[in-house]
């Protein structure tokens, strides 16, 4: 039986303070979570009863174990998750300023593991046959994971559901020119792209949100998804059709997250042929209730959470 979600890419262990509005100097207690973009996009498609898996790597040690737990616990198919001798599981640690304040700090060298997937481990048939692949512009930062990344997407030929999630992290390139060859080779195999503006900009030198988006669609995606923060979320199609959805209205605890939560439940409204309109809500609640917790993993709401936001019309 084919997974409806199988993501590629970041993994690691997120250390969060368990105190707010304090710096990372006078933290006292840190709470330990599931974290990584893709692997947060397949815990919050899971916990919408979606079957997803996830393709990256940790490091041998006491934290990669704990993560296959975690992946387990919250129903991610864990197969594809192997272990690199000699490098740490990624750490990354957090300060939560609300309402939009939230400094990350990567603990990921000599090299994260999961820029070590390899292309002749990964499973082509599995990557096919899933109703969508999700990819990151991290897993384009380094090789091997560049080109598996690649691989992955050539292989697919834009069968069923393909989602670049644009994922411009500064820090994992030495400028944005450097990315953005590689951008432009994923963009051609993939059906839906997905970024904030800093995102977007990356990918296609555009800021405006439509001119972006005609961007996105002119490079070769059928859907862009373009994140827009305060002001909503603006996805464009091919055929012309689009949805303007403005955020809903939450007190933010930690945005970050958010993201990811969006992630997984536009997979699902994309699993399961939703209008635009709807999609974008769902997703857009998603996220919202997200934000309004601490942690990332462990707050991926549940379809009862997400309908009772919707209908109250915001976060409560």
């Amino acid at each position: 039986m084919a997974y409806d979600l199988i993501t590629m890419g970041r993994i690691g262990v997120d250390l969060y303070p368990l105190q707010t509005g304090v710096p990372l100097p006078q933290v006292t207690s840190f709470g330990k979570f599931l974290g990584g973009s893709a692997a947060n996009v397949a815990v919050a498609a899971a916990r919408l009863g979606r079957r997803t898996a996830v393709v990256t790597r940790t490091g041998d040690d006491p934290f990669g174990t704990y993560l296959h737990q975690a992946l387990r616990d919250f129903g991610v198919d864990d197969r594809w998750v192997t272990a690199v001798p000699g490098l740490p599981t990624p750490l990354t640690f957090c300060e939560v300023f609300p309402p939009d304040d939230f400094p990350l700090y990567f603990y990921r060298r000599p090299k994260a593991p999961d820029l070590e997937i390899d292309a002749h481990e990964l499973d082509l048939d599995a990557l096919r046959e899933a109703g969508v692949l999700w990819v990151t512009g991290t897993g384009l930062s380094e090789e091997p994971s560049r080109t598996a990344t690649l691989a992955a997407l050539a292989h697919r030929a834009r069968s069923g559901t393909t989602v670049f999630d644009l994922d411009w992290r500064p820090m994992f390139w030495t400028d944005p020119d450097a990315a953005r060859p590689f951008y432009r080779e994923a963009l051609r195999h993939t059906t839906v792209a997905v970024g904030n503006l800093d995102e977007v900009e990356v990918a296609t030198g555009e800021r405006d949100p439509h001119a972006a988006a005609r961007a996105l669609l002119a490079a070769g995606v059928e859907l862009a998804v373009v994140k827009q923060g305060p002001k909503g979320v603006l996805a464009v199609d091919r055929e012309g059709r689009s949805a303007e959805v403005p955020p809903l209205p939450v007190t933010v605890l930690n945005g970050l997250g958010a993201g990811d939560a969006f992630g997984g439940s536009l997979c699902h409204g994309l699993l399961a042929g939703w209008d635009l309109e709807k999609t974008m809500r769902h997703a857009n609640a998603a996220g919202a209730i997200v934000a309004s917790r601490l942690e990332c993993s462990s707050a991926m709401p549940t379809p009862d959470e997400i309908d009772a936001a919707l209908t109250a019309g915001a976060v409560t």
